[in-house]
């Protein structure tokens, strides 16, 4: 993992973009030795104006400045130890923030930042917090649930990339994040899933959700044709 950052560190990202009422998110890319590496930050606004920031990127001034304006920063979710770059520098900004993180994750996180809680309570019912079962409680997971439907905000569990180019796209394909698909990545099912089954029933709930819309994804595309669907094809893949 590239070693989390100390100071504000501006790399290369999009525009935020509000994907539903109170839901924005930003894409952005890591340089690795692989190539780039697109990621992706999910803020979430509560009922009472509070903002819950999902694996935090640093942006610039002016895209920070139009998050401020959306709301108030107020916890900070790293949702497993890979995801820790800027987490730091975030609480540096924020002093106030609440950083959460799974309880599997939680003592390579604190190497980073001190965790606050890894049962958060939002003070929101619109908003569910999860483990996500069978990876050994490394992963996190957010229901999002707006008049219009539901948003599941997903981690490493799920990865999206299309259309990669180039040698380095070709180690994405191999790794399990890029393909024609969605899918599990083979490295992190080597990584974090030590049960199967566990997390096969877990997606197998979640394409339950009568009202889901979308899926967001750490690493990819967002899923929002067929949600549903694509979460049942997941859970098969793991039989």
């Amino acid at each position: 993992m590239t070693q989390p950052h100390r100071t504000w560190t501006v790399l290369p990202h999009g525009k935020l973009t509000e994907v539903d009422d109170g839901l924005l998110t930003v894409v952005g890319t890591i340089h690795m030795p692989i190539g780039d590496f697109p990621r992706r930050m999910t803020v979430a606004r509560l009922r009472d104006g509070r903002l819950v920031v999902w694996s935090a990127i640093a942006l610039d001034e002016d895209e920070m400045l139009a998050l401020e304006r959306y709301g108030r920063p107020a916890f900070l979710v790293v949702p497993n130890d890979h995801h820790r770059l800027d987490a730091h520098i975030w609480k540096q900004r924020y002093p106030e923030l609440v950083v959460i993180a799974p309880s599997g994750a939680r003592d390579k996180v604190a190497q980073t930042l001190p965790v606050d809680t890894t049962s958060p309570d939002f003070g929101d019912p619109d908003l569910l917090w999860f483990v996500v079962p069978g990876t050994r409680e490394h992963e996190a997971a957010l229901l999002v649930n707006r008049p219009g439907g539901a948003t599941l905000v997903l981690n490493d569990i799920v990865a999206n990339i299309r259309h990669p180019a180039g040698f380095s796209g070709w180690l994405l394909r191999m790794a399990g994040f890029a393909g024609d698909a969605p899918q599990i990545p083979a490295v992190a099912q080597l990584a974090m899933v030590k049960d199967k089954e566990a997390l096969r029933t877990q997606l197998l709930e979640w394409s339950e959700i009568p009202s889901l819309r979308r899926i967001l994804v750490s690493h990819g595309e967002p899923i929002d044709v067929d949600p549903r669907g694509t979460l049942r094809e997941l859970a098969e893949s793991l039989k």
